[in-house]
C-alpha cells in the first residue's frame, strides 16, 4: 500500500474545515476550549465510547444524534466534563442547537463531546457568546486551533494524517486527539475525531472503527483508570468519490490500513504524553498461543506500576514483567519466557526460559534512559503477536493529578 503521512490533521480530506477558540469555560484566556469540526457535505459517521458505567451526558446525546449513521459537524469543549450533572444531557443538547443555529445544519447531526473536570456545572452562556466567533473562524486551517481547543493536561496537541490510492482516486484521513491522564483500556482511553474524504457505507464503517480501535487505542494504559467521556468518532464525507467500500469489498482492508496507521500513531502520541511521563513504554509480546493472550500480556505489563516505576528510574528490574505477566490470568508457561529491554541506544537481554541472564547493568541503564522504550516479550508457545503503549510513572504524576481541579 502506498501510505504518505501529510500535514493538515483533521483538515487533511477534501471539504473539512476546523476551529479553536477561548470562550471562556477555562479561566486561562491563554487556552483554547471550544473547538468545531465541519463537513461541507453530509458524512457517514460512527463512534465507539467508553465502558464505564459512569458517562459523560454528551455520549448520550451523540449516540442519539448519530443512531442514522450520519453527522455533519462535532463541537467539543475543554476544562468542564459535563458529568454527573442533573441537566448534563440538556446542556450537551444546547451545544448542538447552538451550531446547528452557526452552521444551517440539523442539530442531530452533530456529535457532542466534552473534557475537563467532572462533577461541575457546565457554564453555557460563554459557548454560546463565542459560537458565532467560533463558526466565523473555520477554515482548511483551523486544524491546529481545533486540536489545542480539546487538550487539558495534554503537554502538546496530537495530530496524524494520511494519504492513500484507492482505484486511482487520491484519498485521505485525519485525525485528532487529547489524552495524557484517566488513560486506560475498554474504549476509547480519550478523546479522539477522525475525518475522511472516502466513500464508505455505515456498516463498514462502524465494523472497521471497532476493529482498528481494539488493536490501537484499547492498547494503551497511561494509569489503570477508564474515564467517562472517552469518545472516538468518525465522518467519511465522500469528496474523493471512491467507489462505495463495502465490508465485502477490496478496498475494505485499505481503508483499514490507512485507519490503523493514523491510529497507532495517535495512541503512541497518547502514551509517550502520559502526565508526568518522560519516556513513552512499548511492549511488543510474541509467541502466544492466541491473540487474546498476547494483549492481555502486553496490556499486563504496561499496566504495571512497580514497572512503570522501574522505567522511570532507568531500572532494569525485568522481574517486574515476569511479575506482570503471571498475574495477566492467561495459560502460559513461565519457563518458556524471554525478555529483553530495547531502545536507540541498543538491545540487553534479561531473562531466558523464565531465568534471569548476566546483563552489564551499565549497558541496561544506557538502553533504559532513552525516551522510547521496547519491552519484548516471547512467550515461546505459538506465532500470535501484540502490541500496548503506557509511559513510565513518576513524581509528576502525583503532582498534576493531587491538585488537578485547582
Amino acid at each position: 500500500m502506498n501510505l504518505k503521512f501529510i500535514q493538515g490533521g483533521v483538515c487533511a480530506p477534501i471539504g473539512f474545515l476546523a476551529s479553536g477558540v477561548h470562550c471562556g469555560i477555562r479561566k486561562n484566556k491563554e487556552k483554547k476550549d471550544l473547538a468545531l469540526i465541519y463537513s461541507q457535505q453530509r458524512a457517514t459517521a460512527a463512534a465507539v465510547y467508553t465502558q464505564n458505567l459512569v458517562k459523560g451526558a454528551p455520549i448520550a446525546v451523540t449516540k442519539r444524534n448519530i443512531s442514522d449513521g450520519y453527522a455533519q459537524a462535532v463541537i467539543c469543549n475543554s476544562g468542564n466534563a459535563n458529568t454527573c450533572n442533573l441537566d448534563g444531557e440538556a446542556k450537551a443538547q444546547q451545544m448542538c442547537d447552538i451550531a446547528s443555529a452557526q452552521l444551517g445544519i440539523k442539530n442531530e447531526d452533530i456529535i457532542v463531546a466534552s473534557t475537563g473536570v467532572i462533577g461541575q456545572v457546565l457554564p453555557i452562556e460563554p459557548i454560546a457568546n463565542a459560537a458565532g466567533i467560533l463558526k466565523d473562524s473555520i477554515s482548511i486551517t483551523g486544524n491546529d486551533d481545533a486540536a489545542e481547543a480539546i487538550m487539558t493536561t495534554d503537554t502538546y496537541s496530537k495530530q496524524v494524517a494520511v494519504e492513500f490510492n484507492l482505484d486511482g482516486r487520491i484519498c485521505r484521513i485525519g485525525g485528532m486527539a487529547k489524552g495524557s491522564g484517566m488513560i486506560h483500556p475498554d474504549m476509547a482511553t480519550m478523546l479522539c475525531f477522525i475525518t475522511s474524504d472516502v466513500s464508505i457505507e455505515n456498516t463498514a464503517l462502524k465494523k472497521v472503527l471497532k476493529e482498528v480501535v481494539d488493536d490501537t487505542f484499547n492498547m494503551v494504559s497511561i494509569d489503570g483508570d477508564t474515564s467517562t467521556n472517552d469518545m472516538v468518532a468518525v465522518l467519511c464525507n465522500s469528496m474523493a468519490q471512491n467507489e462505495e467500500i463495502t465490508v465485502e469489498s477490496k478496498n475494505y482492508a485499505v481503508f483499514k490500513e490507512a485507519l490503523f496507521a493514523v491510529l497507532e500513531k495517535l495512541s503512541k502520541l497518547i502514551a509517550a504524553d502520559g502526565e508526568g511521563a518522560t519516556r513513552l513504554i512499548e511492549c511488543r509480546v510474541k509467541g502466544a498461543a492466541c491473540v487474546e493472550t498476547a494483549k492481555k500480556v502486553a496490556k499486563s505489563v504496561i499496566c504495571s506500576s512497580l514497572l512503570k516505576a522501574a522505567v522511570f528510574g532507568a531500572d532494569a528490574n525485568w522481574g517486574r514483567v515476569l511479575c506482570a505477566i503471571g498475574y495477566s490470568k492467561c495459560d502460559i508457561d513461565v519457563n518458556k519466557i524471554d525478555v529483553n529491554f530495547e531502545s536507540e541506544a541498543g538491545m540487553v537481554e534479561v531473562c531466558k526460559g523464565g531465568s534471569g541472564v548476566d546483563f552489564s547493568e551499565e549497558k541496561a541503564k544506557t538502553v533504559l534512559l532513552c525516551d522510547e522504550i521496547i519491552i519484548n516479550v516471547n512467550l515461546n508457545n505459538g506465532n500470535c503477536c501484540a502490541v500496548a503503549w503506557g509511559c513510565d510513572l513518576t513524581y509528576d504524576y502525583v503532582k498534576i493529578n493531587g491538585d488537578y481541579r485547582t
